[in-house]
């Protein structure tokens, strides 16, 4: 087979890969595979493994969360169980994300995320995991699209750290909490991470913060305003947005 045609082949595979996984995030390689095994699909338990890495994509239940317990933290309850969000700004989540850089070193993508459309709201690109990015992006969300209800993340130091919790705290916003090791309880942000990953970033390879910062931010217009998402019937995240709008507009009118 050519370079090209195996090229061209490898990705097939990967989407093939990344689409079963999207429906099951909770499984790795092997049950996976079983699972392609099951529905027709050619490809083996080696092949999986060896894709999955590439995309760095693995079992996110359960698995420690990147950033680091406090375990004196105060402890808050996970809300977002068998609960139905009908509307924008009833629910934000945070989380945050490593990025490879050319030469080893690493970057950290925060972002905060509104739980009804999956529109994501700020973020944050930094080269150090401290606090100061997740209170930019949540004071940068409360600046530009007001105050939710709830606000969701892990349990990790940065987000409970009570310069974090004071700014939740003062405006009078419910604190939920993953349970720990649960990164289901995130999952809208887990996909999106993963998304993000697969459909921009593991295309390129970074020589700079600068230039991947530029290709964030063309990513994020995607997938906010082009992008169609399955799980919400095949429109972006700002038409959900301005669906709801539409549909309380309509029903003051009438």
């Amino acid at each position: 087979m050519k370079q090209k045609e195996k090229k061209e082949q490898e990705l097939k595979d990967m989407d093939t890969i990344l689409r079963y996984w999207s429906e099951y995030p909770f499984m790795g390689y092997r049950r996976i595979s079983v699972l392609l095994s099951s529905q027709g699909e050619r490809l083996t338990e080696k092949r999986v493994r060896t894709l999955m890495e590439k995309m760095e994509l693995k079992a996110i239940y359960p698995k420690p969360c990147l950033s680091k317990n406090r375990e004196e933290h105060e402890k808050y309850p996970y809300l977002l169980k068998n609960k139905d969000i009908r509307y924008p700004n009833l629910v934000w989540a945070s989380d945050i994300t490593y990025i490879k850089m050319k030469g080893g070193s690493h970057a950290y993508l925060t972002v905060v995320m509104d739980w009804y459309s999956r529109k994501i709201l700020t973020w944050n690109l930094s080269n150090t995991l401290d606090k100061a990015s997740c209170v930019d992006v949540l004071k940068e969300a409360l600046n530009k699209y007001g105050i939710p209800a709830i606000f969701n993340t892990d349990q990790g130091s940065q987000y409970t750290s009570n310069d974090f919790l004071s700014i939740l705290k003062e405006n009078h916003v419910q604190i939920s909490m993953n349970g720990k090791g649960r990164a289901l309880d995130n999952i809208n942000v887990e996909r999106f991470f993963r998304s993000i990953k697969y459909e921009k970033i593991f295309l390129n390879e970074y020589q700079s913060m600068e230039e991947l910062r530029n290709h964030i931010r063309d990513y994020m217009i995607f997938y906010n305003s082009i992008r169609p998402h399955q799980s919400l019937f095949y429109q972006t995240p700002d038409e959900m947005v301005q669906s709801f709008i539409n549909e309380k507009e309509n029903k003051n009118a009438a």
